[in-house]
């Protein structure tokens, strides 16, 4: 099982069929990305999804804030998520580079309850460069 996080909390992850990049033509607007997945792959198909979940391997690879960040660039104005065993520290980075939610294991939310998670719900406060312009 797994817990979705959004700026509100904690939820349950909806029912979504997604299929892998390799099956894309067969897509009912759900596709899942690995983290090693190139998102210009997804272009024509970029008016068609609703939502795209990107693989992390890792909390120490960074790779899909990079694709989440270069889908947005490519114009997708879906969900987007993030999904794999990203920490709390890593939610305000999630939400700057384009991620709207984040899907992580039960047992991380166990280590890291949802308090941990909302304290970072506002994640624009974290920006240094807003700071500095204050």
């Amino acid at each position: 099982m797994s817990i979705l996080v959004t700026d509100a909390g904690f939820g349950p992850v909806p029912a979504i069929q997604f299929v892998p990049l390799a099956e894309i033509a067969t897509h009912q607007g759900a596709v899942d990305l690995a983290h090693t997945d190139s998102p210009e792959a997804l272009l024509p198909y970029l008016a068609t999804l609703n939502i795209i979940r990107v693989g992390f391997p890792a909390f120490s690879d960074g790779r899909g804030f990079t694709i989440g960040h270069r889908l947005r660039a490519l114009g997708f104005t879906g969900t987007l998520r993030a999904a794999g065993p990203i920490i709390s520290d890593q939610y305000p980075m999630a939400r700057r580079t384009g991620f709207d939610e984040v899907e992580i294991p039960d047992d991380l939310a166990a280590r890291q309850p949802e308090p941990q998670w909302t304290a970072h719900a506002n994640w624009r406060a974290g920006d240094y460069q807003s700071r500095l312009r204050a």
